[in-house]
Order: C-alpha cells, then sequence, then structure tokens
C-alpha cells in the first residue's frame, strides 16, 4: 500500500480512500492497454471501478513505443503514427514477444524488426543504435500508464495487479512481473484476463452459473469457463490462441486491398494498408459499407467483403473453446457468455458466439475496459484493510507439472486444470545401492514419456545417505503460487538436507504449441499409456532380478540345488521376457518369479530377524530398549 500520511480537517474522513487508490489494475494488451483504480462512486459514495484517460482524452493507450536516437522512448497514439516513418524503430504488439526465445521461428515471424545476432536466449531488438528486450518495451508502456495515472489521481501509484492470458507460462508471466518491477511497480498479482474481467461482472452483478470468457483482443484469444458461486471464483477450464486477435482481422483484409493494388509492398504502404484497414474495420460495426483510401488508391468495401475475410480467423476460436467447455464437463449447461476485447464489438464475432455457444453474450460492460475493471477490483480487494467485497479468487494450472522418473516416465504431480495456488508432494526414493544423490527433473505436458514433454529446469539433491536401493525416501514439492509461478523443493527425509529452485525458463511455449501437446496428449494417450506400462514393467523386473541375484549371493546357502533350480529358471525367464514389446508377459514372469522364490524369501526374512534380534528380546524392541542400530536394521529387512 503507498505510504501517504496526509491531515484532514475536523468532520474529514481520514484519506484512507488515496492509500488505496495508490493500487491499481493493469491490462497490458497486445494492441492497447490500460489503467484502473477503485474509487467512490458520486451517486453512491462505494468503491466502483474506473478507467483512466491516459492517452488524447481516451482509456485506451496504444501499445506502441517508437524509439529515438536523441530522446526518451515515445508511447501510445503518437508513437503509432510515428510507426509509418520509423517502422524499424517503433515496436508494436510487443505482448507476442513475452517469453520467447530468439531462436524460435515464431519469433522472426510475427515482425519485420531487427534482431540482435549471437544470442539464442531472450529476444532482442535493435532499435536506434541500442538494443532493447521485450520486457524493456513492455516496462516502457507500463511506466507511461504509472506516470499518467498519477497525474490523474494526483498521488503516487506504487502497486498494480497486472492481467496477463489465462493461457501465458512461467516465463511469460515471469517476463510480465520483471517488467511490472522494472516500471518501479510492485506487482501485485499476475491476474489472468478472462477472471479478471469475470469478476467485474461478478462484483457489479452478484451473478451466480457457470459462465464462458470469451476474450478476443488485438493480439490474443483467450477462453475460460469459470463457475460463479456466492463470491466464489474458480476457473474450471482455459484455453486459447496466443497469435489470434483484432491485428490478424487488419492484416487479412489489408492483404486483399494490398492484393487489388497490385503495387510492390514497402513497409510504409504496408503499414498504411493495415491503418485503412483497421479503421475500415471499426466504421462497418455500425455501417454497411465504407470507402477506403491507400496513397491514392480508392474502394468501397462492405460489411460481406469484410466478414468474408475474417470469417477464417473467427472460426479459430471455435476448437479451442469446444475444448475448453469439455474439459469443464459443462458442455451445454452455460449460463451466460461474457465477451471481452475490443475485437468483440465487431458484428461478425458476436454472431459466431452466439452460434458457437448457443445463448446471446453479454456485453453490457466496455469489452476494452472490463479486464482493467477487474484488475482494479483485485487490487483494492488485495490492498484494501476492509474490502468491500467477500471474493474469493480461484485460478487453474494450464498444463500438467511433474517430474522425471526411472526409465524417462512422467510423473504428474499437478494435473491440467488443477485450481491455484496449490502444492502437491511425494515420496521418490533411490534406484541404486549406495546411490548419495538424485537429478531432478522438471516437465511439463499431458504426454507419459519425457521425450514428449517440455524440459522446465533440473537440478540435483546431493548428500542422500549411502543406503541399499530403495530405502532413501526423498520427498519432492510442487508449489504454484496465485501468479502461476512454479517452486519446486527436494528434501531427503532421514538428513533433512534440501535443495529448492523456482522455475525460471529462458523462452515460453505458445498456445499453438500448448494446443499441439494437448491434441497429441489426446491422439496417443493409448500408445503412451502402452509405453508407460511396458516401462514400468521392465524397472520392476530389473529390480526385481537384481535383488534376487543379490539375496542367492549372500543367502544361497539357505537353499539345495533342487530348490535353486525353479528360482534360476524364473529369473532366466523373466530376462527373456523383458525383451517383450508387451508389458504383459513380464508382469506374468515377475509373478512367476515371485511365486517360486516365495518360500526362499521367508527363510532370508527369518534369518534377518534373528541376526538383528540377537542380544535383544522382543520385550526391548516393544519399549523402545534396543540399540537404533537393531531397529533400522530390522525395519530394512522388513522393508526389502
Amino acid at each position: 500500500m503507498a505510504a501517504l500520511l496526509e491531515i484532514a480537517e475536523p468532520g474529514q474522513s481520514q484519506v484512507k480512500e488515496a492509500c488505496v487508490s495508490a493500487a491499481v489494475g493493469i491490462d497490458l494488451g497486445t494492441t492497447n492497454s490500460l489503467v484502473a483504480f477503485v474509487g467512490p462512486d458520486p451517486a453512491s459514495g462505494a468503491g466502483k471501478p474506473l478507467a483512466l484517460p491516459v492517452d488524447e482524452g481516451s482509456t485506451l493507450l496504444p501499445s506502441v513505443v517508437s524509439y529515438r536516437a536523441d530522446g526518451p522512448p515515445i508511447v501510445g497514439r503518437e508513437a503509432r503514427r510515428r510507426a509509418a516513418d520509423a517502422a524499424r524503430d517503433t515496436i508494436a504488439s510487443v505482448k507476442r514477444f513475452m517469453g520467447r526465445s530468439s531462436a524460435d521461428p515464431e519469433t522472426k515471424r510475427l515482425s519485420p524488426y531487427r534482431f540482435a545476432e549471437g544470442e539464442s536466449g531472450t529476444v532482442r531488438f535493435e532499435v536506434a543504435g541500442r538494443t532493447v528486450t521485450p520486457v524493456e518495451v513492455s516496462a516502457e508502456i507500463l511506466r507511461t500508464l504509472k506516470t499518467r495515472a498519477e497525474e490523474r489521481l494526483g498521488t503516487p501509484v506504487r502497486q498494480a495487479v497486472i492481467t496477463v492470458p489465462a493461457y501465458f507460462d512461467d516465463a511469460q508471466r515471469q517476463a510480465t512481473k520483471e517488467a511490472g518491477r522494472l516500471a518501479g511497480l510492485e506487482v501485485l498479482r499476475l491476474l489472468n484476463e478472462p477472471t479478471a474481467a469475470a469478476l467485474a461482472y461478478g462484483l457489479d452483478k452478484r451473478s451466480e452459473g457457470t459462465f464462458a470468457v470469451y476474450d478476443l483482443g488485438g493480439g490474443t484469444f483467450d477462453i475460460s469457463i469459470l463457475k460463479l458461486v456466492e463470491g466464489l471464483f474458480e476457473v474450471k477450464a482455459v484455453g486459447g490462441d496466443s497469435a489470434l486477435g483484432g491485428d490478424d482481422f487488419d492484416r487479412a483484409v489489408a492483404e486483399v486491398l494490398l492484393a487489388e493494388m497490385g503495387r510492390e509492398r514497402d513497409p510504409r504502404l504496408v503499414r498504411q494498408a493495415i491503418d485503412a484497414a483497421r479503421a475500415a474495420k471499426e466504421a462497418l460495426t455500425a455501417r454497411d459499407s465504407v470507402e477506403v483510401e491507400i496513397a491514392g488508391f480508392h474502394r468501397t468495401l462492405t460489411r460481406a467483403e469484410l466478414e468474408a475475410a475474417m470469417r477464417p480467423l473467427i472460426e479459430r476460436t471455435g476448437p479451442a473453446s469446444r475444448r475448453a467447455l469439455k474439459d469443464a464437463g459443462v458442455e451445454g449447461k452455460l449460463d451466460g457468455v461474457i465477451l471481452v476485447g475490443g475485437s468483440t464489438r465487431v458484428p461478425a464475432v458476436r454472431a459466431y458466439v452466439r452460434e458457437l455457444f448457443g445463448l446471446p453474450p453479454l456485453a453490457d460492460i466496455d469489452p476494452d475496459e472490463v479486464v482493467a475493471l477487474g484488475a482494479a477490483v483485485q487490487a483494492d480487494l488485495l490492498t484494501a484493510e476492509k474490502p468491500q467485497h467477500d471474493v474469493l479468487l480461484l485460478d487453474v494450472a494450464p498444463l500438467s507439472l511433474g517430474l522425471e522418473t526411472m526409465g524417462g516416465l512422467v510423473e504428474k504431480l499437478i494435473l491440467r486444470n488443477t485450481t491455484i495456488p496449490t502444492s502437491a508432494t511425494q515420496e521418490f526414493t533411490t534406484f541404486a545401492d549406495g546411490q548419495t544423490g538424485m537429478d531432478i527433473h522438471v516437465v511439463q505436458g499431458e504426454r507419459e514419456l519425457v521425450a514428449d514433454s517440455r524440459s522446465l529446469a533440473r537440478f540435483r539433491l546431493s548428500g542422500i545417505p549411502a543406503l541399499p536401493a530403495g530405502l532413501a525416501r526423498v520427498a519432492v514439492t510442487f508449489q504454484v503460487d496465485a501468479d502461476g509461478i512454479l517452486s519446486v523443493t527436494a528434501k531427503e527425509q532421514l538428513t533433512g538436507i534440501s535443495q529448492s529452485i523456482t522455475v525460471k525458463p529462458s523462452h515460453g511455449l505458445t498456445d499453438e504449441e500448448i494446443e499441439r501437446m494437448l491434441l497429441a496428449s489426446l491422439e496417443h494417450a493409448e500408445d503412451d499409456m502402452a509405453a508407460r506400462l511396458l516401462i514400468d514393467a521392465r524397472i520392476e523386473a530389473q529390480r526385481i532380478l537384481r535383488a534376487a541375484e543379490h539375496q542367492l549371493e549372500s543367502n544361497g546357502d539357505l537353499l539345495d540345488a533342487e530348490e535353486r533350480a525353479p528360482i534360476e529358471q524364473a529369473m532366466q525367464s523373466l530376462r527373456a521376457a523383458m525383451e517383450s514389446s508387451d508389458h504383459r508377459p513380464i508382469k506374468d514372469a515377475i509373478e512367476r518369479l515371485d511365486h517360486d522364490s516365495a518360500e526362499f524369501a521367508k527363510r532370508v526374512m527369518d534369518r534377518g530377524i534373528e541376526r538383528a534380534l540377537k542380544g535383544h528380546t522382543a520385550a526391548e524392541f516393544e519399549t523402545g530398549e534396543m540399540s537404533e542400530h537393531a531397529k533400522k536394521a530390522y525395519r530394512a529387512l522388513k522393508d526389502e
């Protein structure tokens, strides 16, 4: 909370409201960004979220930053106007680059910008004689919003809730947080954009039921299925496409116009065509036709032509929406559809939404402002000593999180669509005798094999006691915070030695990649499970064979030749079964070995207990008088 101290005149209320107003909500959008805060409603005196005018009287600040060699960067409408003459030094839609790797082919496809060579990690733009990262560009936008909000409010702005697409992964969320810190803001929380919209609607309307939040902005599409009950906002499923939005509509229409012009394309002409397409799209929201002029080229564009150009793009929102409905288990059971994002003003989009969900969409809160308004409400809830509304906000993890186990298998600890914040702990053990270290490999995805999943991080836990295989106990804890950031801790239970890591990958997944991963998990589900069962069976066979070989070597004197023969034969059959591509013969061979060696295992156990209890009575064990060494030996034999 901002540290403000003000003196009130007699009869005035203390200026607590001024402190609260310093915590704002920011919608850091691909095309436009907004800032809002909760202030008193003149009519009721109660807190009400309001979007602040920040750029030439508008609440929308174009997310465009233009760099100059002889002065500070320009942000907003002025930067967008300057783009025609300084296209390479003006960065637009930087949100699409957040958390991306410079080695990602998609990076270069997204724009005509110059990229710094020699690095395969973070994207770096070459602008006006220097290099900047997407985090720095985003920080300029956030800094501008912060400064202009301070001018409007007359008080410092130090804290903010910043919204992100629901499908942003760890890298993209971390990049957004870093941009906020670079802009001088304490980021109270990263809030999913569709969730922010539902928060605004739920508080204003006190709505209850299951809602789809259809968020189609300038550069990204998000779909969330939320359940609202008595102030509890639970995200049941999410989906989306981080490279689909109104910018793509503009480019599709511009392509039609440029093809008809038949001229050689240059950055200036392309920019003019895109600007003309955007203006036409906005005008055709309320009209049936409009005149288009581009560098002397004139043409009448009709709404039908516009919709024909956009229709394939609009339909790309369908598969992700239907999948989210299926994941949430609410197909055909929605109570409403909330529209978010300026692109949902397009009549063709609203018609498609009605067709897709079978419901007329809700749009009585400005779709451009609703996300920022919800973020402001969340900021108020996080900073007010006595929040005006009792609201609990629950998001979900978009993909499963797990770690690698023996054989290249994935053990999932946190499943996709698990409500966050959340944590999960699972115990693992050593595979080899005397093993004193364990490599922890954190992965993300829905497949059963590590090779088909995304690697997030690796670290090593050393100092494990040198015990026989299977006796050490290592507890691995995954914790996902309210911002969707993952922390992993591994702790050896006997010594208390632990290692931890916060997962900060150098680049993120695109939503198309996430979509492909989800589709692949469904398409290969049967094959993946067969592969997992086979690997599990082989690992179990290796463990049992090694234990059997050890016991025959150490306690073989307990068997005569006739008793030993069937055990060795069963072991040989198990080795042969391990070559099979089916897990079932291996399982059958394991059961035969267990059956044939059962009497031998009993004799080994009896000998071990006799040795452990030598010099002690059963009463001593029960009363705790036996030495710790003897107890451990006894327990180890029981476990073995």
